[in-house]
């Protein structure tokens, strides 16, 4: 293969995995539990089984292959990586080239529903992230988000876009706020679901702060004390935690589970969950994506991963859901990003695109119509 080859792809399930992955479900050793603390302590018991009684009896992983055969998928090797990619042309010649960028732990997967409405308006490129599901496992350390962003911008190169906008979620804010600082000039505009971004310490920044305001920065203290516990175990210990989610579906599902509960303003269709489950654990990739943690910035407080807080002046416009982990106060987003639009929802999470679609692809369109 030379170093421009964009390859055809389409995922084929190993000889035997899947006969391996029933065995594992049927022989999985449950945990007790502690009755009546519901979700406190992690996933109720039942709750997983009924998970994987699904997962065994009623999912159709053929269906979920071809949903995503039904899109024009591709691997390219970028800086030594292979890159899986969706790219769904507009049926209109002029349309923006739309960059989308998952987060963790979620996958293309989490766009299925958006595409085609997307795809009236836009040329979608959809990536796998480096050690995340279809692009494999990563080989090395480095994968921080401006390599990431770097191979983002060497991948619309070779798609052929030299002008392009760029639309991020979860980890993928910040890589799509990455790609417009490192090419402000082929970068038209950013639009995120959420944005990281933090108090400083400047005299003055905490007053006056509203009364949503507070409460975000009420569940940001939440967060780093409740919910923290996923990032610090996979950006401390990733090759620790990388032996069971390679080992048990079970684990890896009650992983996921947890996150898409605590991290959404609905309930998640199983099947949805299921598949992206599916991609990590056929591509056993659980563990590469953890490492990604410890290159990933997420509080002021992550001084031993390299990276600076460079200012962005693409424009950005963020569309902020209440249930998402990442809850920005404007005035902090402004300080450094160019924020020229700011939509405030009354429901919704981390995963925007698979709770609250229209909603997505309205806020998406809306911003993206004046920056062609």
């Amino acid at each position: 293969m030379t170093r421009d080859d964009i390859r055809p792809f389409r995922f084929e399930t190993a000889p035997g995995a899947l006969d391996d992955l029933r065995e594992r479900l049927d022989r999985v050793r449950w945990p007790d539990e502690v009755p009546g603390h519901g979700w406190q302590y992690g996933v109720p018991l039942g709750h997983l089984k009924g998970l994987v009684h699904h997962w065994r009896t009623g999912y159709d992983w053929e269906g979920a292959q071809g949903e995503l055969a039904a899109h024009d998928q591709f691997v390219t090797e970028i800086d030594g990586q292979s890159i899986h990619f969706l790219h769904v042309r507009s049926a209109r010649e002029d349309a923006l080239p739309l960059l989308i960028t998952h987060g963790w732990p979620s996958s293309p997967v989490e766009y299925l529903d958006v595409i085609g409405p997307l795809s009236r308006d836009f040329h979608l490129v959809v990536p796998s992230l480096p050690g995340y599901g279809l692009s494999g496992p990563t080989r090395e350390m480095g994968w921080g988000s401006t390599r990431v962003a770097k191979a983002w911008l060497e991948l619309m190169t070779r798609l052929g876009y030299e002008r392009f906008g760029v639309q991020g979620g979860d980890w993928g804010t910040w890589i799509s706020r990455e790609t417009g600082v490192l090419a402000p000039e082929r970068v038209v505009g950013m639009h995120g679901n959420g944005i990281i971004c933090f108090p400083v310490g400047a005299p003055g920044e905490l007053d006056g702060l509203t009364e949503v305001e507070q409460e975000r920065m009420a569940f940001r203290e939440r967060y780093l004390t409740e919910q923290y516990g996923y990032k610090l175990i996979q950006s401390t210990r990733p090759q620790t935690f990388a032996y069971g989610m390679s080992d048990s579906p079970v684990a890896l599902l009650a992983w996921f589970a947890g996150v898409y509960h605590e991290w959404s303003d609905a309930e998640i269709p199983a099947d949805r969950l299921l598949t992206t489950v599916m991609l990590y654990w056929l591509t056993n990739t659980a563990g590469s994506a953890a490492r990604s943690f410890v290159e990933t910035p997420d509080t002021d407080q992550d001084t031993t991963v390299e990276w600076e807080l460079k200012p962005a002046t693409v424009p950005t416009s963020i569309s902020v859901f209440p249930k998402d982990i990442l809850r920005p106060i404007r005035r902090f987003a402004e300080r450094d990003n160019n924020i020229v639009g700011w939509v405030e929802h009354d429901r919704g999470g981390t995963f925007a695109a698979l709770e609250r679609p229209e909603a997505f692809v309205h806020d998406v369109r809306e911003f993206f119509v004046n920056l062609r």
